[in-house]
């Protein structure tokens, strides 16, 4: 009997994490681990709180896993630090680099420099007017380099887009609803919002964002399936799926050290139209028929 242990950032009731967690479950089943019978699974939940990560890493380190799975870049730096000494993918510290992580570590990414070019063109094709946007993160429940590794692929991309984007950092319910209320009182203004423990958790933000009338892109589908504008990013079903397929080779012998970190590969496009309809957009065609979903 294997044992696993999974530290995942949400609550056990989000129904995003339960289709991960599925995911994740199916394809192991799919190559011969099934839950009770050759492995156990031990899960611990962070409700959205990066607080409490730490101390759930460390319960989980005490149960002597034989290996760990964690969900986004503050659970892998909460079980790093509680299986060794961490010395802070790459420029986060966590490999040595993709092809041959080294250490305990490795996995699949979910960001790919190309994608800030992709949500600001996204953004400029629904909305043309827009010359300001505001990049919405966390900075308490997104690790700093994640952070700028997403804002650094915007900024870079955007003067051919005619667009200045600037970092809107969000601390709590309040400061979002007052935030979001400023960025509304400036004409030409749009919203591109990353994925952290807190849009996570928050993601009625969609609603604020609408009722704002404020066009903004999410960097993950279930957001424009909550009744978000648009999205675009990696499908975190699928990745889950994925880490399975390491699991199963690191169960089987091989080392997390000598397996590269996969960069994300399949990506997911969907618009939601009866939220453009509400802010006055008329979706172009050339989105409509390249979407990999469109909500009516």
């Amino acid at each position: 009997m294997w044992r696993i242990g999974l530290l995942m950032l949400v609550a056990e009731i989000d129904p995003q994490a339960q289709a991960e967690l599925t995911a994740f479950a199916t394809e192991l089943r799919h190559l011969g681990w099934i839950q009770g019978q050759n492995i156990r699974i031990d899960q611990r939940w962070a409700n959205g709180d990066v607080g409490q990560l730490q101390a759930l890493a460390a319960e989980l380190v005490d149960l002597k896993p034989d290996l760990l799975v964690g969900q986004g870049s503050a659970a892998l730096a909460a079980l790093q630090q509680a299986t060794r000494t961490l010395t802070d993918p790459v420029s986060q510290g966590f490999v040595e680099s993709l092809a041959r992580p080294g250490g305990n570590t490795t996995g699949f990414a979910m960001f790919e420099v190309s994608m800030g070019e992709k949500w600001l063109d996204l953004l400029k094709k629904l909305a043309p007017s827009t010359e300001h946007v505001a990049v919405l993160s966390n900075p308490v429940t997104s690790t700093v380099s994640f952070g700028k590794l997403y804002f650094q692929s915007i900024n870079a991309a955007a003067p051919p887009f005619g667009i200045k984007p600037f970092s809107l950092a969000i601390d709590n319910e309040a400061d979002l609803e007052r935030k979001l209320s400023d960025l509304a009182r400036e004409p030409n203004s749009g919203l591109i919002v990353l994925i952290d423990a807190f849009t996570y958790v928050h993601r009625d933000l969609t609603d604020q964002a609408a009722r704002h009338r404020i066009p903004a892109i999410y960097t993950v589908s279930f957001f424009a399936e909550a009744g978000g504008l648009a999205s675009y990013g990696v499908d975190l079903a699928a990745q889950f799926g994925q880490a399975a397929t390491y699991v199963d080779r690191i169960l089987r012998g091989a080392k997390p050290a000598d397996l590269p970190v996969q960069q994300p590969t399949k990506f997911k496009l969907v618009i939601n139209i009866k939220t453009a309809k509400g802010l006055g957009i008329t979706v172009p065609q050339s989105l409509l028929v390249t979407a990999d979903k469109v909500m009516e």
